[in-house]
């Protein structure tokens, strides 16, 4: 299959119609920097003292990896890094792309190397390559063939091999911020010669709309120039009632849904309500399936609040009982419940702690036996063999505590449940001190 070029990014591509086309050029397309210092919200790689910027200065561009959300302006870096480095642009794309493709590009990336040439080999959504493709971009990289510039959206980390994430560097761009939402919209307003048609709230919400994507809101904006001229401005309601927001990222596979998962549980441990809810909505919102959120509240339940709310863990098995019974989206207030009561909870992590250690402990003396006083005797022999022999049975003792090693023979007691003094812990605290006390004194 011939190589075809990525979809158009919002600030260029690799072979967009020119103006002489006469083709139609969307907003994005005619707003397209064409310099690097033009490129908004990444100011972190290309301000003054950016990763990229000095990079630049010192002559010596290195393979990259650009890792981001959509409409940040990925490929217009890799574009115009290679205008500013002297370099041939090439793109290609690994939806479309296949071996005879990366096999074409890099034979015509060494023969403009032996015309003194070099190349900046542009793949966009570079983690859908597998690792056999991946693999062969690593001579070339290495022996200078070319300048690699991968773009991608997913965590490098995980969507890349090792040996190729050792040959380049991961560079990250961020989500565009109000700032840099805003810098749009101005260049919008001044290439149509006119404002948008918005209130000032209005405009704030169309912004918030794009969620960070430059290239979406640019799309929302050419919709309004194209409204009549002497359109009154549109307040927020009549903006939404215009346009669609933009769906939120997430995908339940990737990352993002690792992300939220964590921004739930930390917020959660950090017993606040308020950000425990909004991730679990985000979440939710996003099409994550409650029943894998209510699995997590339950763990949660046992992890981070377990003795000091005893309540807790019921609470978590109930609200999930209730989804699995009512659905969406009537038994997603049972979950929101328990996520409101899990963040307020005492917190103590004393039983996860406690099983941690048990099982390093266990690891280690595997072998060992329990103490012949507390085996059954079944059988003449096992009782000759001094089974249950001078078994102390608790409820016949006074306070129903024998105060009995239970551990190994000759083994050296450990203390693995630590109780906290939160919750309702503070009195099975209280009271494993005061049984410690009473062993201590009957084994004296």
């Amino acid at each position: 299959m011939p190589s075809r070029p990525p979809a158009p990014d919002l600030f260029g591509q690799a072979d967009l119609p020119s103006a002489a086309s006469g083709a139609p050029r969307p907003l994005a397309d005619r707003l397209r920097p064409r310099a690097l210092p033009e490129v908004v919200g990444q100011d972190h790689l290309l301000g003054s003292d950016g990763a990229i910027t000095r990079m630049l200065a010192r002559g010596s561009l290195a393979s990259l990896i650009l890792w981001g959300p959509p409409g940040v302006g990925k490929t217009t870096i890799a574009r115009l890094l290679a205008e500013a480095a002297g370099l041939r642009f090439a793109a290609l794309s690994a939806v479309f792309s296949g071996v005879a493709d990366l096999k074409r590009a890099f034979d015509e990336a060494r023969a403009r190397r032996a015309n003194g040439t070099a190349t900046l080999l542009f793949v966009d959504e570079i983690h859908r390559f597998n690792r056999a493709q991946q693999d062969g971009f690593l001579p070339v990289v290495e022996d200078g063939t070319v300048v690699l510039v991968g773009a991608t959206t997913e965590n490098p980390s995980f969507a890349l091999n090792g040996a190729l994430l050792s040959r380049c560097q991961v560079m990250v761009l961020k989500r565009l911020d109000d700032d840099a939402l805003e810098a749009l919209l101005t260049r919008a307003d001044r290439e149509d010669g006119r404002p948008l048609p918005l209130t000032p709230d209005a405009r704030v919400t169309l912004r918030a709309m794009a969620d960070g994507d430059g290239r979406y809101l640019l799309n929302l904006a050419e919709q309004l120039q194209s409204l009549p001229a002497g359109t009154p401005p549109l307040d927020p309601a009549g903006l939404s009632t215009l346009l669609a927001r933009r769906a939120a990222l997430y995908d339940r596979d990737r990352e993002e849904h690792f992300n939220l998962i964590s921004a739930l549980h930390k917020s959660l441990r950090g017993s606040d309500p308020d950000a425990a809810l909004y991730w679990f909505a985000r979440m939710v919102r996003g099409g994550e399936d409650p029943r894998y959120i209510a699995r997590r509240l339950a763990r949660f339940a046992s992890e981070d609040v377990g003795a000091a709310d005893p309540a807790a863990l019921p609470l978590a098995l109930a609200a999930w009982e209730s989804y699995e019974r009512l659905g969406s989206p009537e038994g997603e207030l049972a979950l929101a419940q328990l996520v409101l009561h899990l963040a307020a909870a005492p917190k103590s992590n004393a039983a996860y702690a406690a099983w941690k250690a048990a099982q390093a402990l266990a690891a280690t003396t595997g072998s060992l036996a329990p103490p012949a006083h507390i085996l059954n005797a079944p059988t003449r022999l096992m009782k000759d063999l001094g089974y249950g022999r001078d078994y102390a049975y608790d409820h016949d003792e006074e306070d129903a505590f024998s105060g009995a090693d239970y551990f190994p023979d000759g083994m050296t007691r450990p203390s693995l449940y630590v109780p906290t003094d939160r919750g309702a812990e503070a009195a099975v605290r209280e009271h494993l001190v005061r049984l410690a006390t009473l062993r201590d004194a009957k084994r004296r």
